[in-house]
């Protein structure tokens, strides 16, 4: 019992100097500080797969009210800014092609009276492509304003049409702020995991205070756990801030356990700690490790869904994913902050985050005290 009660002395001892240390460093501060607010706000406003004020341009060959009530269905949704109307199709390509408008509308000859006929009528989409995604949002936007302008017109004809309606759950606004600022957090514990242990570790190596950790009665195990839980501390606190901001500034709904969300970032801990402690083992100098953290970083955001969803990858990178503890942990993110889902649904994203901590972080302190021993 004394013996424990020893260990756990010296590893608060040292927890309480890597406090310390932290507090003194400005490089380290900015990181734990200015990163997470940076990203949030980065993500938060400038990132946005949403389409407001997409520029159209107009070719209307009809001039009737009926096509002149399509357009104005067009302007008054939001999405939508008609930026110049002509007779001339020439006149709509070229707009187009000089990027002046995104989506181009041409209403036939014939609309109004088309439009009432058994057969309908038919109006031309003709979208600039250069950005897929806006693009693919757009058109997605155009086609439901010009089938809801159909079914408006044959409601006052045909008392008896099917009234269909979209509903979305867990996003009813289909807002894209809602999806990308909880996984903000993701990234951000990932980050400031990485650079923190690698660089601390390597820091002290290069000063020599390590080596004298080294001769100290702190054994290996101590001197790992001592180094771990500060910055696993600094990530949880980091997480707590994230998600406060996120629900108190940015309007993001939380609906599920904050319990579950605690125990998944835990666990996404343990990886991200054990991937910057392999870095520290890697690493020579702090310059070697910061480079070595950001070409773990940037495929690791690449191939989380974070930005681009995993369904739409080749399956060899499908699989290669399922490797990514980020991954893992922004299904449990947005599971919990979205639809509200229990264990029952996120079971094997759990098991998943807690083989890879386990893991992970047993090889890098194997691999850290083979190169301290």
């Amino acid at each position: 019992m004394n013996r424990l009660r020893d260990k756990v002395e010296r590893v608060r001892e040292l927890v309480v100097k890597e406090f310390r240390q932290i507090r003194r460093d400005p490089r380290l501060n900015r990181v734990i500080i200015l990163t997470p607010i940076l990203q949030l706000v980065l993500f938060g406003y400038a990132v946005s797969t949403d389409v407001f004020d997409t520029p159209v341009y107009v070719v209307d060959h009809d001039r009737t009210q009926a096509s002149r009530a399509l357009v104005d269905a067009f302007t008054a949704s939001g999405y939508f800014r008609v930026v110049g109307q002509s007779e001339r199709p020439a006149d709509l390509v070229a707009s187009l092609d000089h990027g002046s408008a995104v989506v181009g509308l041409e209403i036939p000859r014939g609309f109004a009276r088309q439009i009432h006929a058994p057969t309908g009528s038919e109006v031309q989409l003709l979208l600039d492509g250069t950005n897929s995604n806006t693009a693919s949002v757009a058109g997605a936007y155009a086609e439901r304003i010009v089938r809801a302008y159909g079914v408006r017109v044959q409601q006052r004809e045909a008392v008896d049409l099917v009234d269909l309606r979209e509903r979305a759950w867990f996003n009813a606004d289909l807002s894209s702020r809602d999806y990308n600022v909880p996984a903000v957090i993701g990234a951000i514990l990932m980050l400031v995991a990485l650079l923190l242990t690698s660089l601390a570790i390597v820091r002290e190596r290069e000063i020599g205070t390590l080596e004298q950790l080294r001769v100290s009665p702190l054994s290996p195990g101590e001197l790992i756990a001592g180094k771990m839980i500060p910055f696993g501390i600094i990530g949880l606190l980091d997480m707590v801030l994230v998600t406060a901001v996120a629900v108190l500034w940015f309007r993001i709904p939380f609906v599920g356990n904050p319990g579950m969300l605690l125990l998944a970032s835990i666990l996404y801990l343990l990886a991200t700690l054990g991937i910057g402690l392999l870095i520290s083992t890697l690493a020579s100098t702090q310059q070697e490790a910061f480079m070595v953290s950001f070409l773990v970083y940037m495929p690791a955001i690449l191939l989380s869904g974070f930005m681009f969803p995993i369904s739409s990858m080749p399956d060899s990178f499908q699989w290669l994913t399922l490797l990514n503890p980020m991954r893992h942990y922004l299904e449990v993110v947005r599971g919990v902050f979205l639809k509200g889902v229990g264990i029952g649904a996120l079971w094997p994203q759990y098991l998943a985050l807690l083989g890879m901590g386990v893991s992970v972080l047993w090889f890098a302190a194997a691999r850290f005290r083979a190169r301290e021993g």
